[in-house]
Formats: structure tokens, C-alpha cells, sequence
């Protein structure tokens, strides 16, 4: 009985069921965002380093430096931004330092403003050393006296203003052999030219000019460098008697022979002259190193005190 009660006992057999894959969620999408994230602050990061300027960088370097200082009065290479914190322009396409767009703008502005101004100076000197050149040449074709010395004045527009040329010839000479006497006539024609002169704003030129031959005894001292300067001094002092003020000529210079009338021929009659230059503002500018006056500012007076200078190179 018992041995059939063990062949009935019934058999249970356990099976384990495997179920599928557990639910994950989204934890790799974010994982995977935060890498995306990152990558595109690094290029960003790269770009802006590019693209800034070097003081850019060196006002953020000096912030986090000592961010206290340039917070409060700012510092080397701070730059100049309209935020309560000095550091870092407006302006990245500058490669040294920083400006804002407006004051760029500005500068700009009056740059154009200054090149206009130079611009519209230039035609009225012009138009002003134009009417003289005629003035003067009316009034010598007029005078009597002076119309037979007319071939013996040359005037010339010129970029550096109006050239006043008086030369010598053959029949005629300004000046005796080797003296620095005016002739009577070459006197009355300075006079009528300082009168012309007196009411001109430009500044003047004087120049003595002499030919190639040599003159006297250079190892004494005396040549045609002092001679050429005698006679230009000569020639200031009849324009002083006609009445042209002192303060109008900026400078009397002896050329001696280096710069001929008439290169081809250095002893040709015509190379002994008198020269005098009508300077436009930005001539006078370039010679003397006065600046000329900017837009809406008054030119400025030269020195009442500063005498003629003489000179003899």
C-alpha cells in the first residue's frame, strides 16, 4: 500500500518564467544632451577666443585678476564699455585696445569733417592767391614805369601757393656785380608788390637766388651763399618801406645757386632773382609746422614777438 501511495503522489515540477528587459526611462537622453551641451560650449568658447581682440582678453584677465580694481576704476586694457564694470569694448574688430562704436563713429565723423573743412580751405587759397596774382599784374601793366620791366616778372600758381619771380637780364640787372644795392627800378617794383601784399592773410617766402659763377673768395667767407642772402634781406626791407607788415613773411632765405630758373643754362642772366612765395595755408603748415585751424576753431595768431628769421643753408 505504501509503494503504491509514492507511484500516486503527484510529481511538481517548478519552472522560473523569465520576464522581458526592465523599463530603462530617460536617463540616457540626458546624458547624451549634457555631451551635445558641452561640445557646443567648447566651439562656442573657441569662436569668442578668435574673434576678441587682445585687449578683450587682457581687460578679462585683469577683471578676474583683481576684479575689485577694475570694477571700480577700471584699469590697463579694460577697455571702455558703457557697462557699470570697465572690461571688454563694444568694438571686437580692433586688434589693440578697445572703442565703443560711437566713439568710433565719431572719430569718423570728424575726420570727414576735417578732410571737407581742408578741402574748402584749399579752394578759397586758390581763389584768394588767383585774384592777387591778377592784382599784382594789373597794376604793374598799369604803371607806366613798370610795365617795361614786365617780361622780367614771372608770376606762377603753384601747389605750394603763388610765386612771385623777379629776375635779371642781361640789359637790366636787379643788382650791380656782386652787391646787394637795389637798382631804382627793381626798387620801385618791390614797392608796388609789398602795397599788393599788405592786406594778404598768407604767409610770405623770401628767396635770393644767384647763378653758377662763383663769387669773391669762399675761403674768406664771402660767396654766393651770403650774397644771395644779402640781397633777399635787401628786397625784405623795401617791402617793409612799402608798408607790408613784418609779421607776413615767415622766413628770408639765401639759395645761393641750387635751385636754377633755368637749369640748362646755371649762368644764364635769368638764374639771378628774387623769389617770393604767397604759401597756402597747408604749405605754411608743412613748413613751419603750424596746424592748420579745425572746423568751427579760430586759426591760431602767430607770435607777435617771433622776427623774421633769417637763414642761409
Amino acid at each position: 500500500m505504501a509503494g503504491d501511495a509514492k507511484k500516486l503522489q503527484p510529481i511538481i515540477i517548478k519552472r522560473v518564467k523569465k520576464g522581458g528587459h526592465a523599463v530603462h526611462g530617460g536617463a540616457w537622453k540626458i546624458a547624451y544632451a549634457d555631451f551635445v551641451t558641452a561640445m557646443m560650449a567648447f566651439f562656442l568658447l573657441m569662436w569668442l577666443l578668435g574673434s576678441t581682440s587682445e585687449g578683450d582678453k587682457k581687460g578679462i584677465s585683469d577683471y578676474f585678476q583683481s576684479p575689485l580694481k577694475v570694477a571700480l576704476a577700471g584699469g590697463s586694457g579694460s577697455g571702455s564699455s558703457n557697462s557699470l564694470l570697465n572690461g571688454g569694448g563694444n568694438d571686437i574688430t580692433q586688434s589693440v585696445g578697445q572703442t565703443s562704436k560711437a566713439d568710433g563713429e565719431d572719430k569718423r565723423a570728424k575726420k570727414v569733417a576735417t578732410e571737407q573743412f581742408r578741402a574748402a580751405e584749399a579752394k578759397a587759397d586758390s581763389r584768394r592767391l588767383s585774384a592777387l596774382g591778377a592784382k599784382i599784374a594789373a597794376a604793374i601793366s598799369n604803371n607806366a614805369k613798370l610795365s617795361e620791366f614786365s617780361n622780367q616778372i614771372k608770376l606762377q600758381l603753384t601747389p605750394d601757393g603763388l610765386q612771385i619771380q623777379i629776375v635779371d637780364d642781361q640789359k637790366r640787372p636787379m643788382f650791380d656785380s656782386g652787391s646787394a644795392d637795389v637798382k631804382p627800378y627793381m626798387r620801385d617794383i618791390l614797392r608796388e608788390i609789398g602795397v599788393a601784399l599788405m592786406d594778404v592773410e598768407n604767409k610770405i617766402s623770401l628767396d635770393g637766388h644767384t647763378d653758377r659763377q662763383n663769387f669773391g673768395n669762399p675761403a674768406r667767407g664771402y660767396s654766393n651763399w651770403e650774397l644771395s642772402a644779402d640781397r633777399a634781406n635787401a628786397a625784405r626791407r623795401e617791402l617793409m618801406v612799402a608798408g607790408m607788415p613784418e609779421d607776413k613773411l615767415a622766413r628770408v632765405v639765401g639759395m645761393a645757386s641750387s635751385l636754377p630758373y633755368d637749369p640748362e643754362n646755371p649762368n644764364a642772366p635769368t638764374n639771378r632773382r628774387i623769389s617770393l612765395l604767397v604759401m597756402t595755408k597747408e604749405a605754411q603748415e608743412r613748413l613751419l609746422g603750424t596746424p592748420q585751424a579745425e572746423p568751427g576753431e579760430p586759426e591760431a595768431p602767430a607770435p607777435a614777438s617771433a622776427p623774421a628769421p633769417k637763414t642761409v643753408p
